[in-house]
C-alpha cells in the first residue's frame, strides 16, 4: 500500500471515515526535517498492515493544518474513528511511530 496524498477533496474519506487507524504526516517541501523523515514515511506506507499512511502538504492545504492546530512541521498525527488521538512533532524513529499507531 502506498502513501496517500491528502487534499481537501479526499481528507474526510481517507482519514475521518477510514475503517482503521490513519497516520497523517503534516509536512512541507521546504522543510529539511520533513525531507529527512520522508523515507521512513514511504517505508511505513509500503509495510503498513492494519493502518493507512497519508501525507498532507501544509502549504497546499493550510486550512486543514490550521483546523488541527499544526504549528510546526513535521507533525505526525494518528487518527482513529475520525478523531486525532496522538501527535508527534519533529523527526521520529520508525519504532516510535509504529508504537503510536498501535497505541
Amino acid at each position: 500500500m502506498a502513501v496517500v496524498k491528502l487534499t481537501r477533496e479526499n481528507f474526510d474519506r481517507e482519514v475521518l471515515q477510514a475503517g482503521g487507524p490513519v497516520l497523517v504526516d503534516f509536512w512541507a517541501s521546504w522543510c529539511g526535517p520533513c525531507r529527512a523523515l520522508m523515507p521512513v514515511i514511504e517505508e511505513l506506507g509500503e509495510e503498513a498492515q492494519g493502518f493507512k499512511v497519508c501525507k498532507l502538504d501544509v502549504d497546499e492545504e493550510s486550512e486543514i493544518a490550521g483546523q488541527y492546530h499544526v504549528m510546526g512541521v513535521p507533525t505526525l498525527m494518528v487518527f482513529r474513528d475520525g478523531k486525532a488521538e496522538n501527535r508527534m512533532v519533529g523527526v521520529q524513529k520508525k519504532s516510535a511511530i509504529l508504537e503510536a499507531v498501535k497505541f
